[in-house]
């Protein structure tokens, strides 16, 4: 479990592809003062399992579901991520929960800065953008940010100078894809308003076992 609060700007320090999968290795400094094999962090918002570190690097596998899922398949030696280790159960709680795992990607449509503050319109799928509502919360590479509108298939984020200069969405640009995870309790209110439990397992309580059991 995250908050959104980015801790620190990584680099790809190198990247092995394979069919529909990857092998990252991130330079860092701070998440790593006290990495453990096993750890979760979040790279751009995706929730990753440490599988090797050295002192200045950490290493993460990349399944296919996560590759099709994510932007991160979009990134190259160098190139900047948000970093963010699992919440601390006596930790701060800064942002909204976020579990790292994304629903799907949206775009950077427009970027217009506005006094000491920049808006960004991300659009994305009709899916995705059932589940934002106006100053709810929404989760962009990782980032907790507050939602200032929806308008038809997008959503405005706006950003202050310290979220610009200490996450890589100061960096991304129009056109740019950026991985989206929806609010974790508007999920779960929208899956039970539309009565789809078809997960849960069916009861075997009827009232022929009632009476069969003493219970007529």
């Amino acid at each position: 479990m995250f908050t959104g609060i980015i801790e620190e700007i990584g680099s790809l320090h190198s990247i092995k592809s394979k069919t529909e999968s990857l092998e990252l290795s991130i330079s860092a400094e701070k998440v790593l003062s006290d990495v453990k094999l096993g750890d979760s962090i979040s790279i751009n918002g995706v929730c990753l399992t440490v599988t090797s570190y050295t002192d200045r690097s950490v290493e993460f596998d990349i399944m296919p579901e996560t590759y099709r899922a994510t932007n991160l398949s979009e990134l190259k030696q160098g190139s900047p991520v948000n970093l963010e280790r699992a919440m601390a159960a006596g930790g701060r709680f800064g942002g909204h929960l976020v579990s790292g795992h994304i629903d799907g990607t949206g775009t950077i449509v427009s970027k217009k800065p506005e006094s000491n503050a920049v808006y960004y319109d991300i659009e994305m799928s009709e899916e995705l953008i059932h589940y934002f509502v106006y100053k709810g919360s929404i989760a962009v590479d990782g980032t907790s940010l507050t939602v200032f509108g929806v308008e038809g298939s997008r959503v405005t984020v706006s950003l202050i100078p310290h979220t610009m200069e200490h996450t890589v969405l100061g960096q991304k640009e129009t056109g740019d894809r950026v991985n989206i995870e929806c609010d974790m309790i508007g999920k779960y209110v929208a899956h039970f308003l539309k009565g789809d439990h078809s997960a849960q397992p069916k009861s075997t309580m009827t009232k022929q076992f009632l009476s069969d059991n003493g219970f007529a």
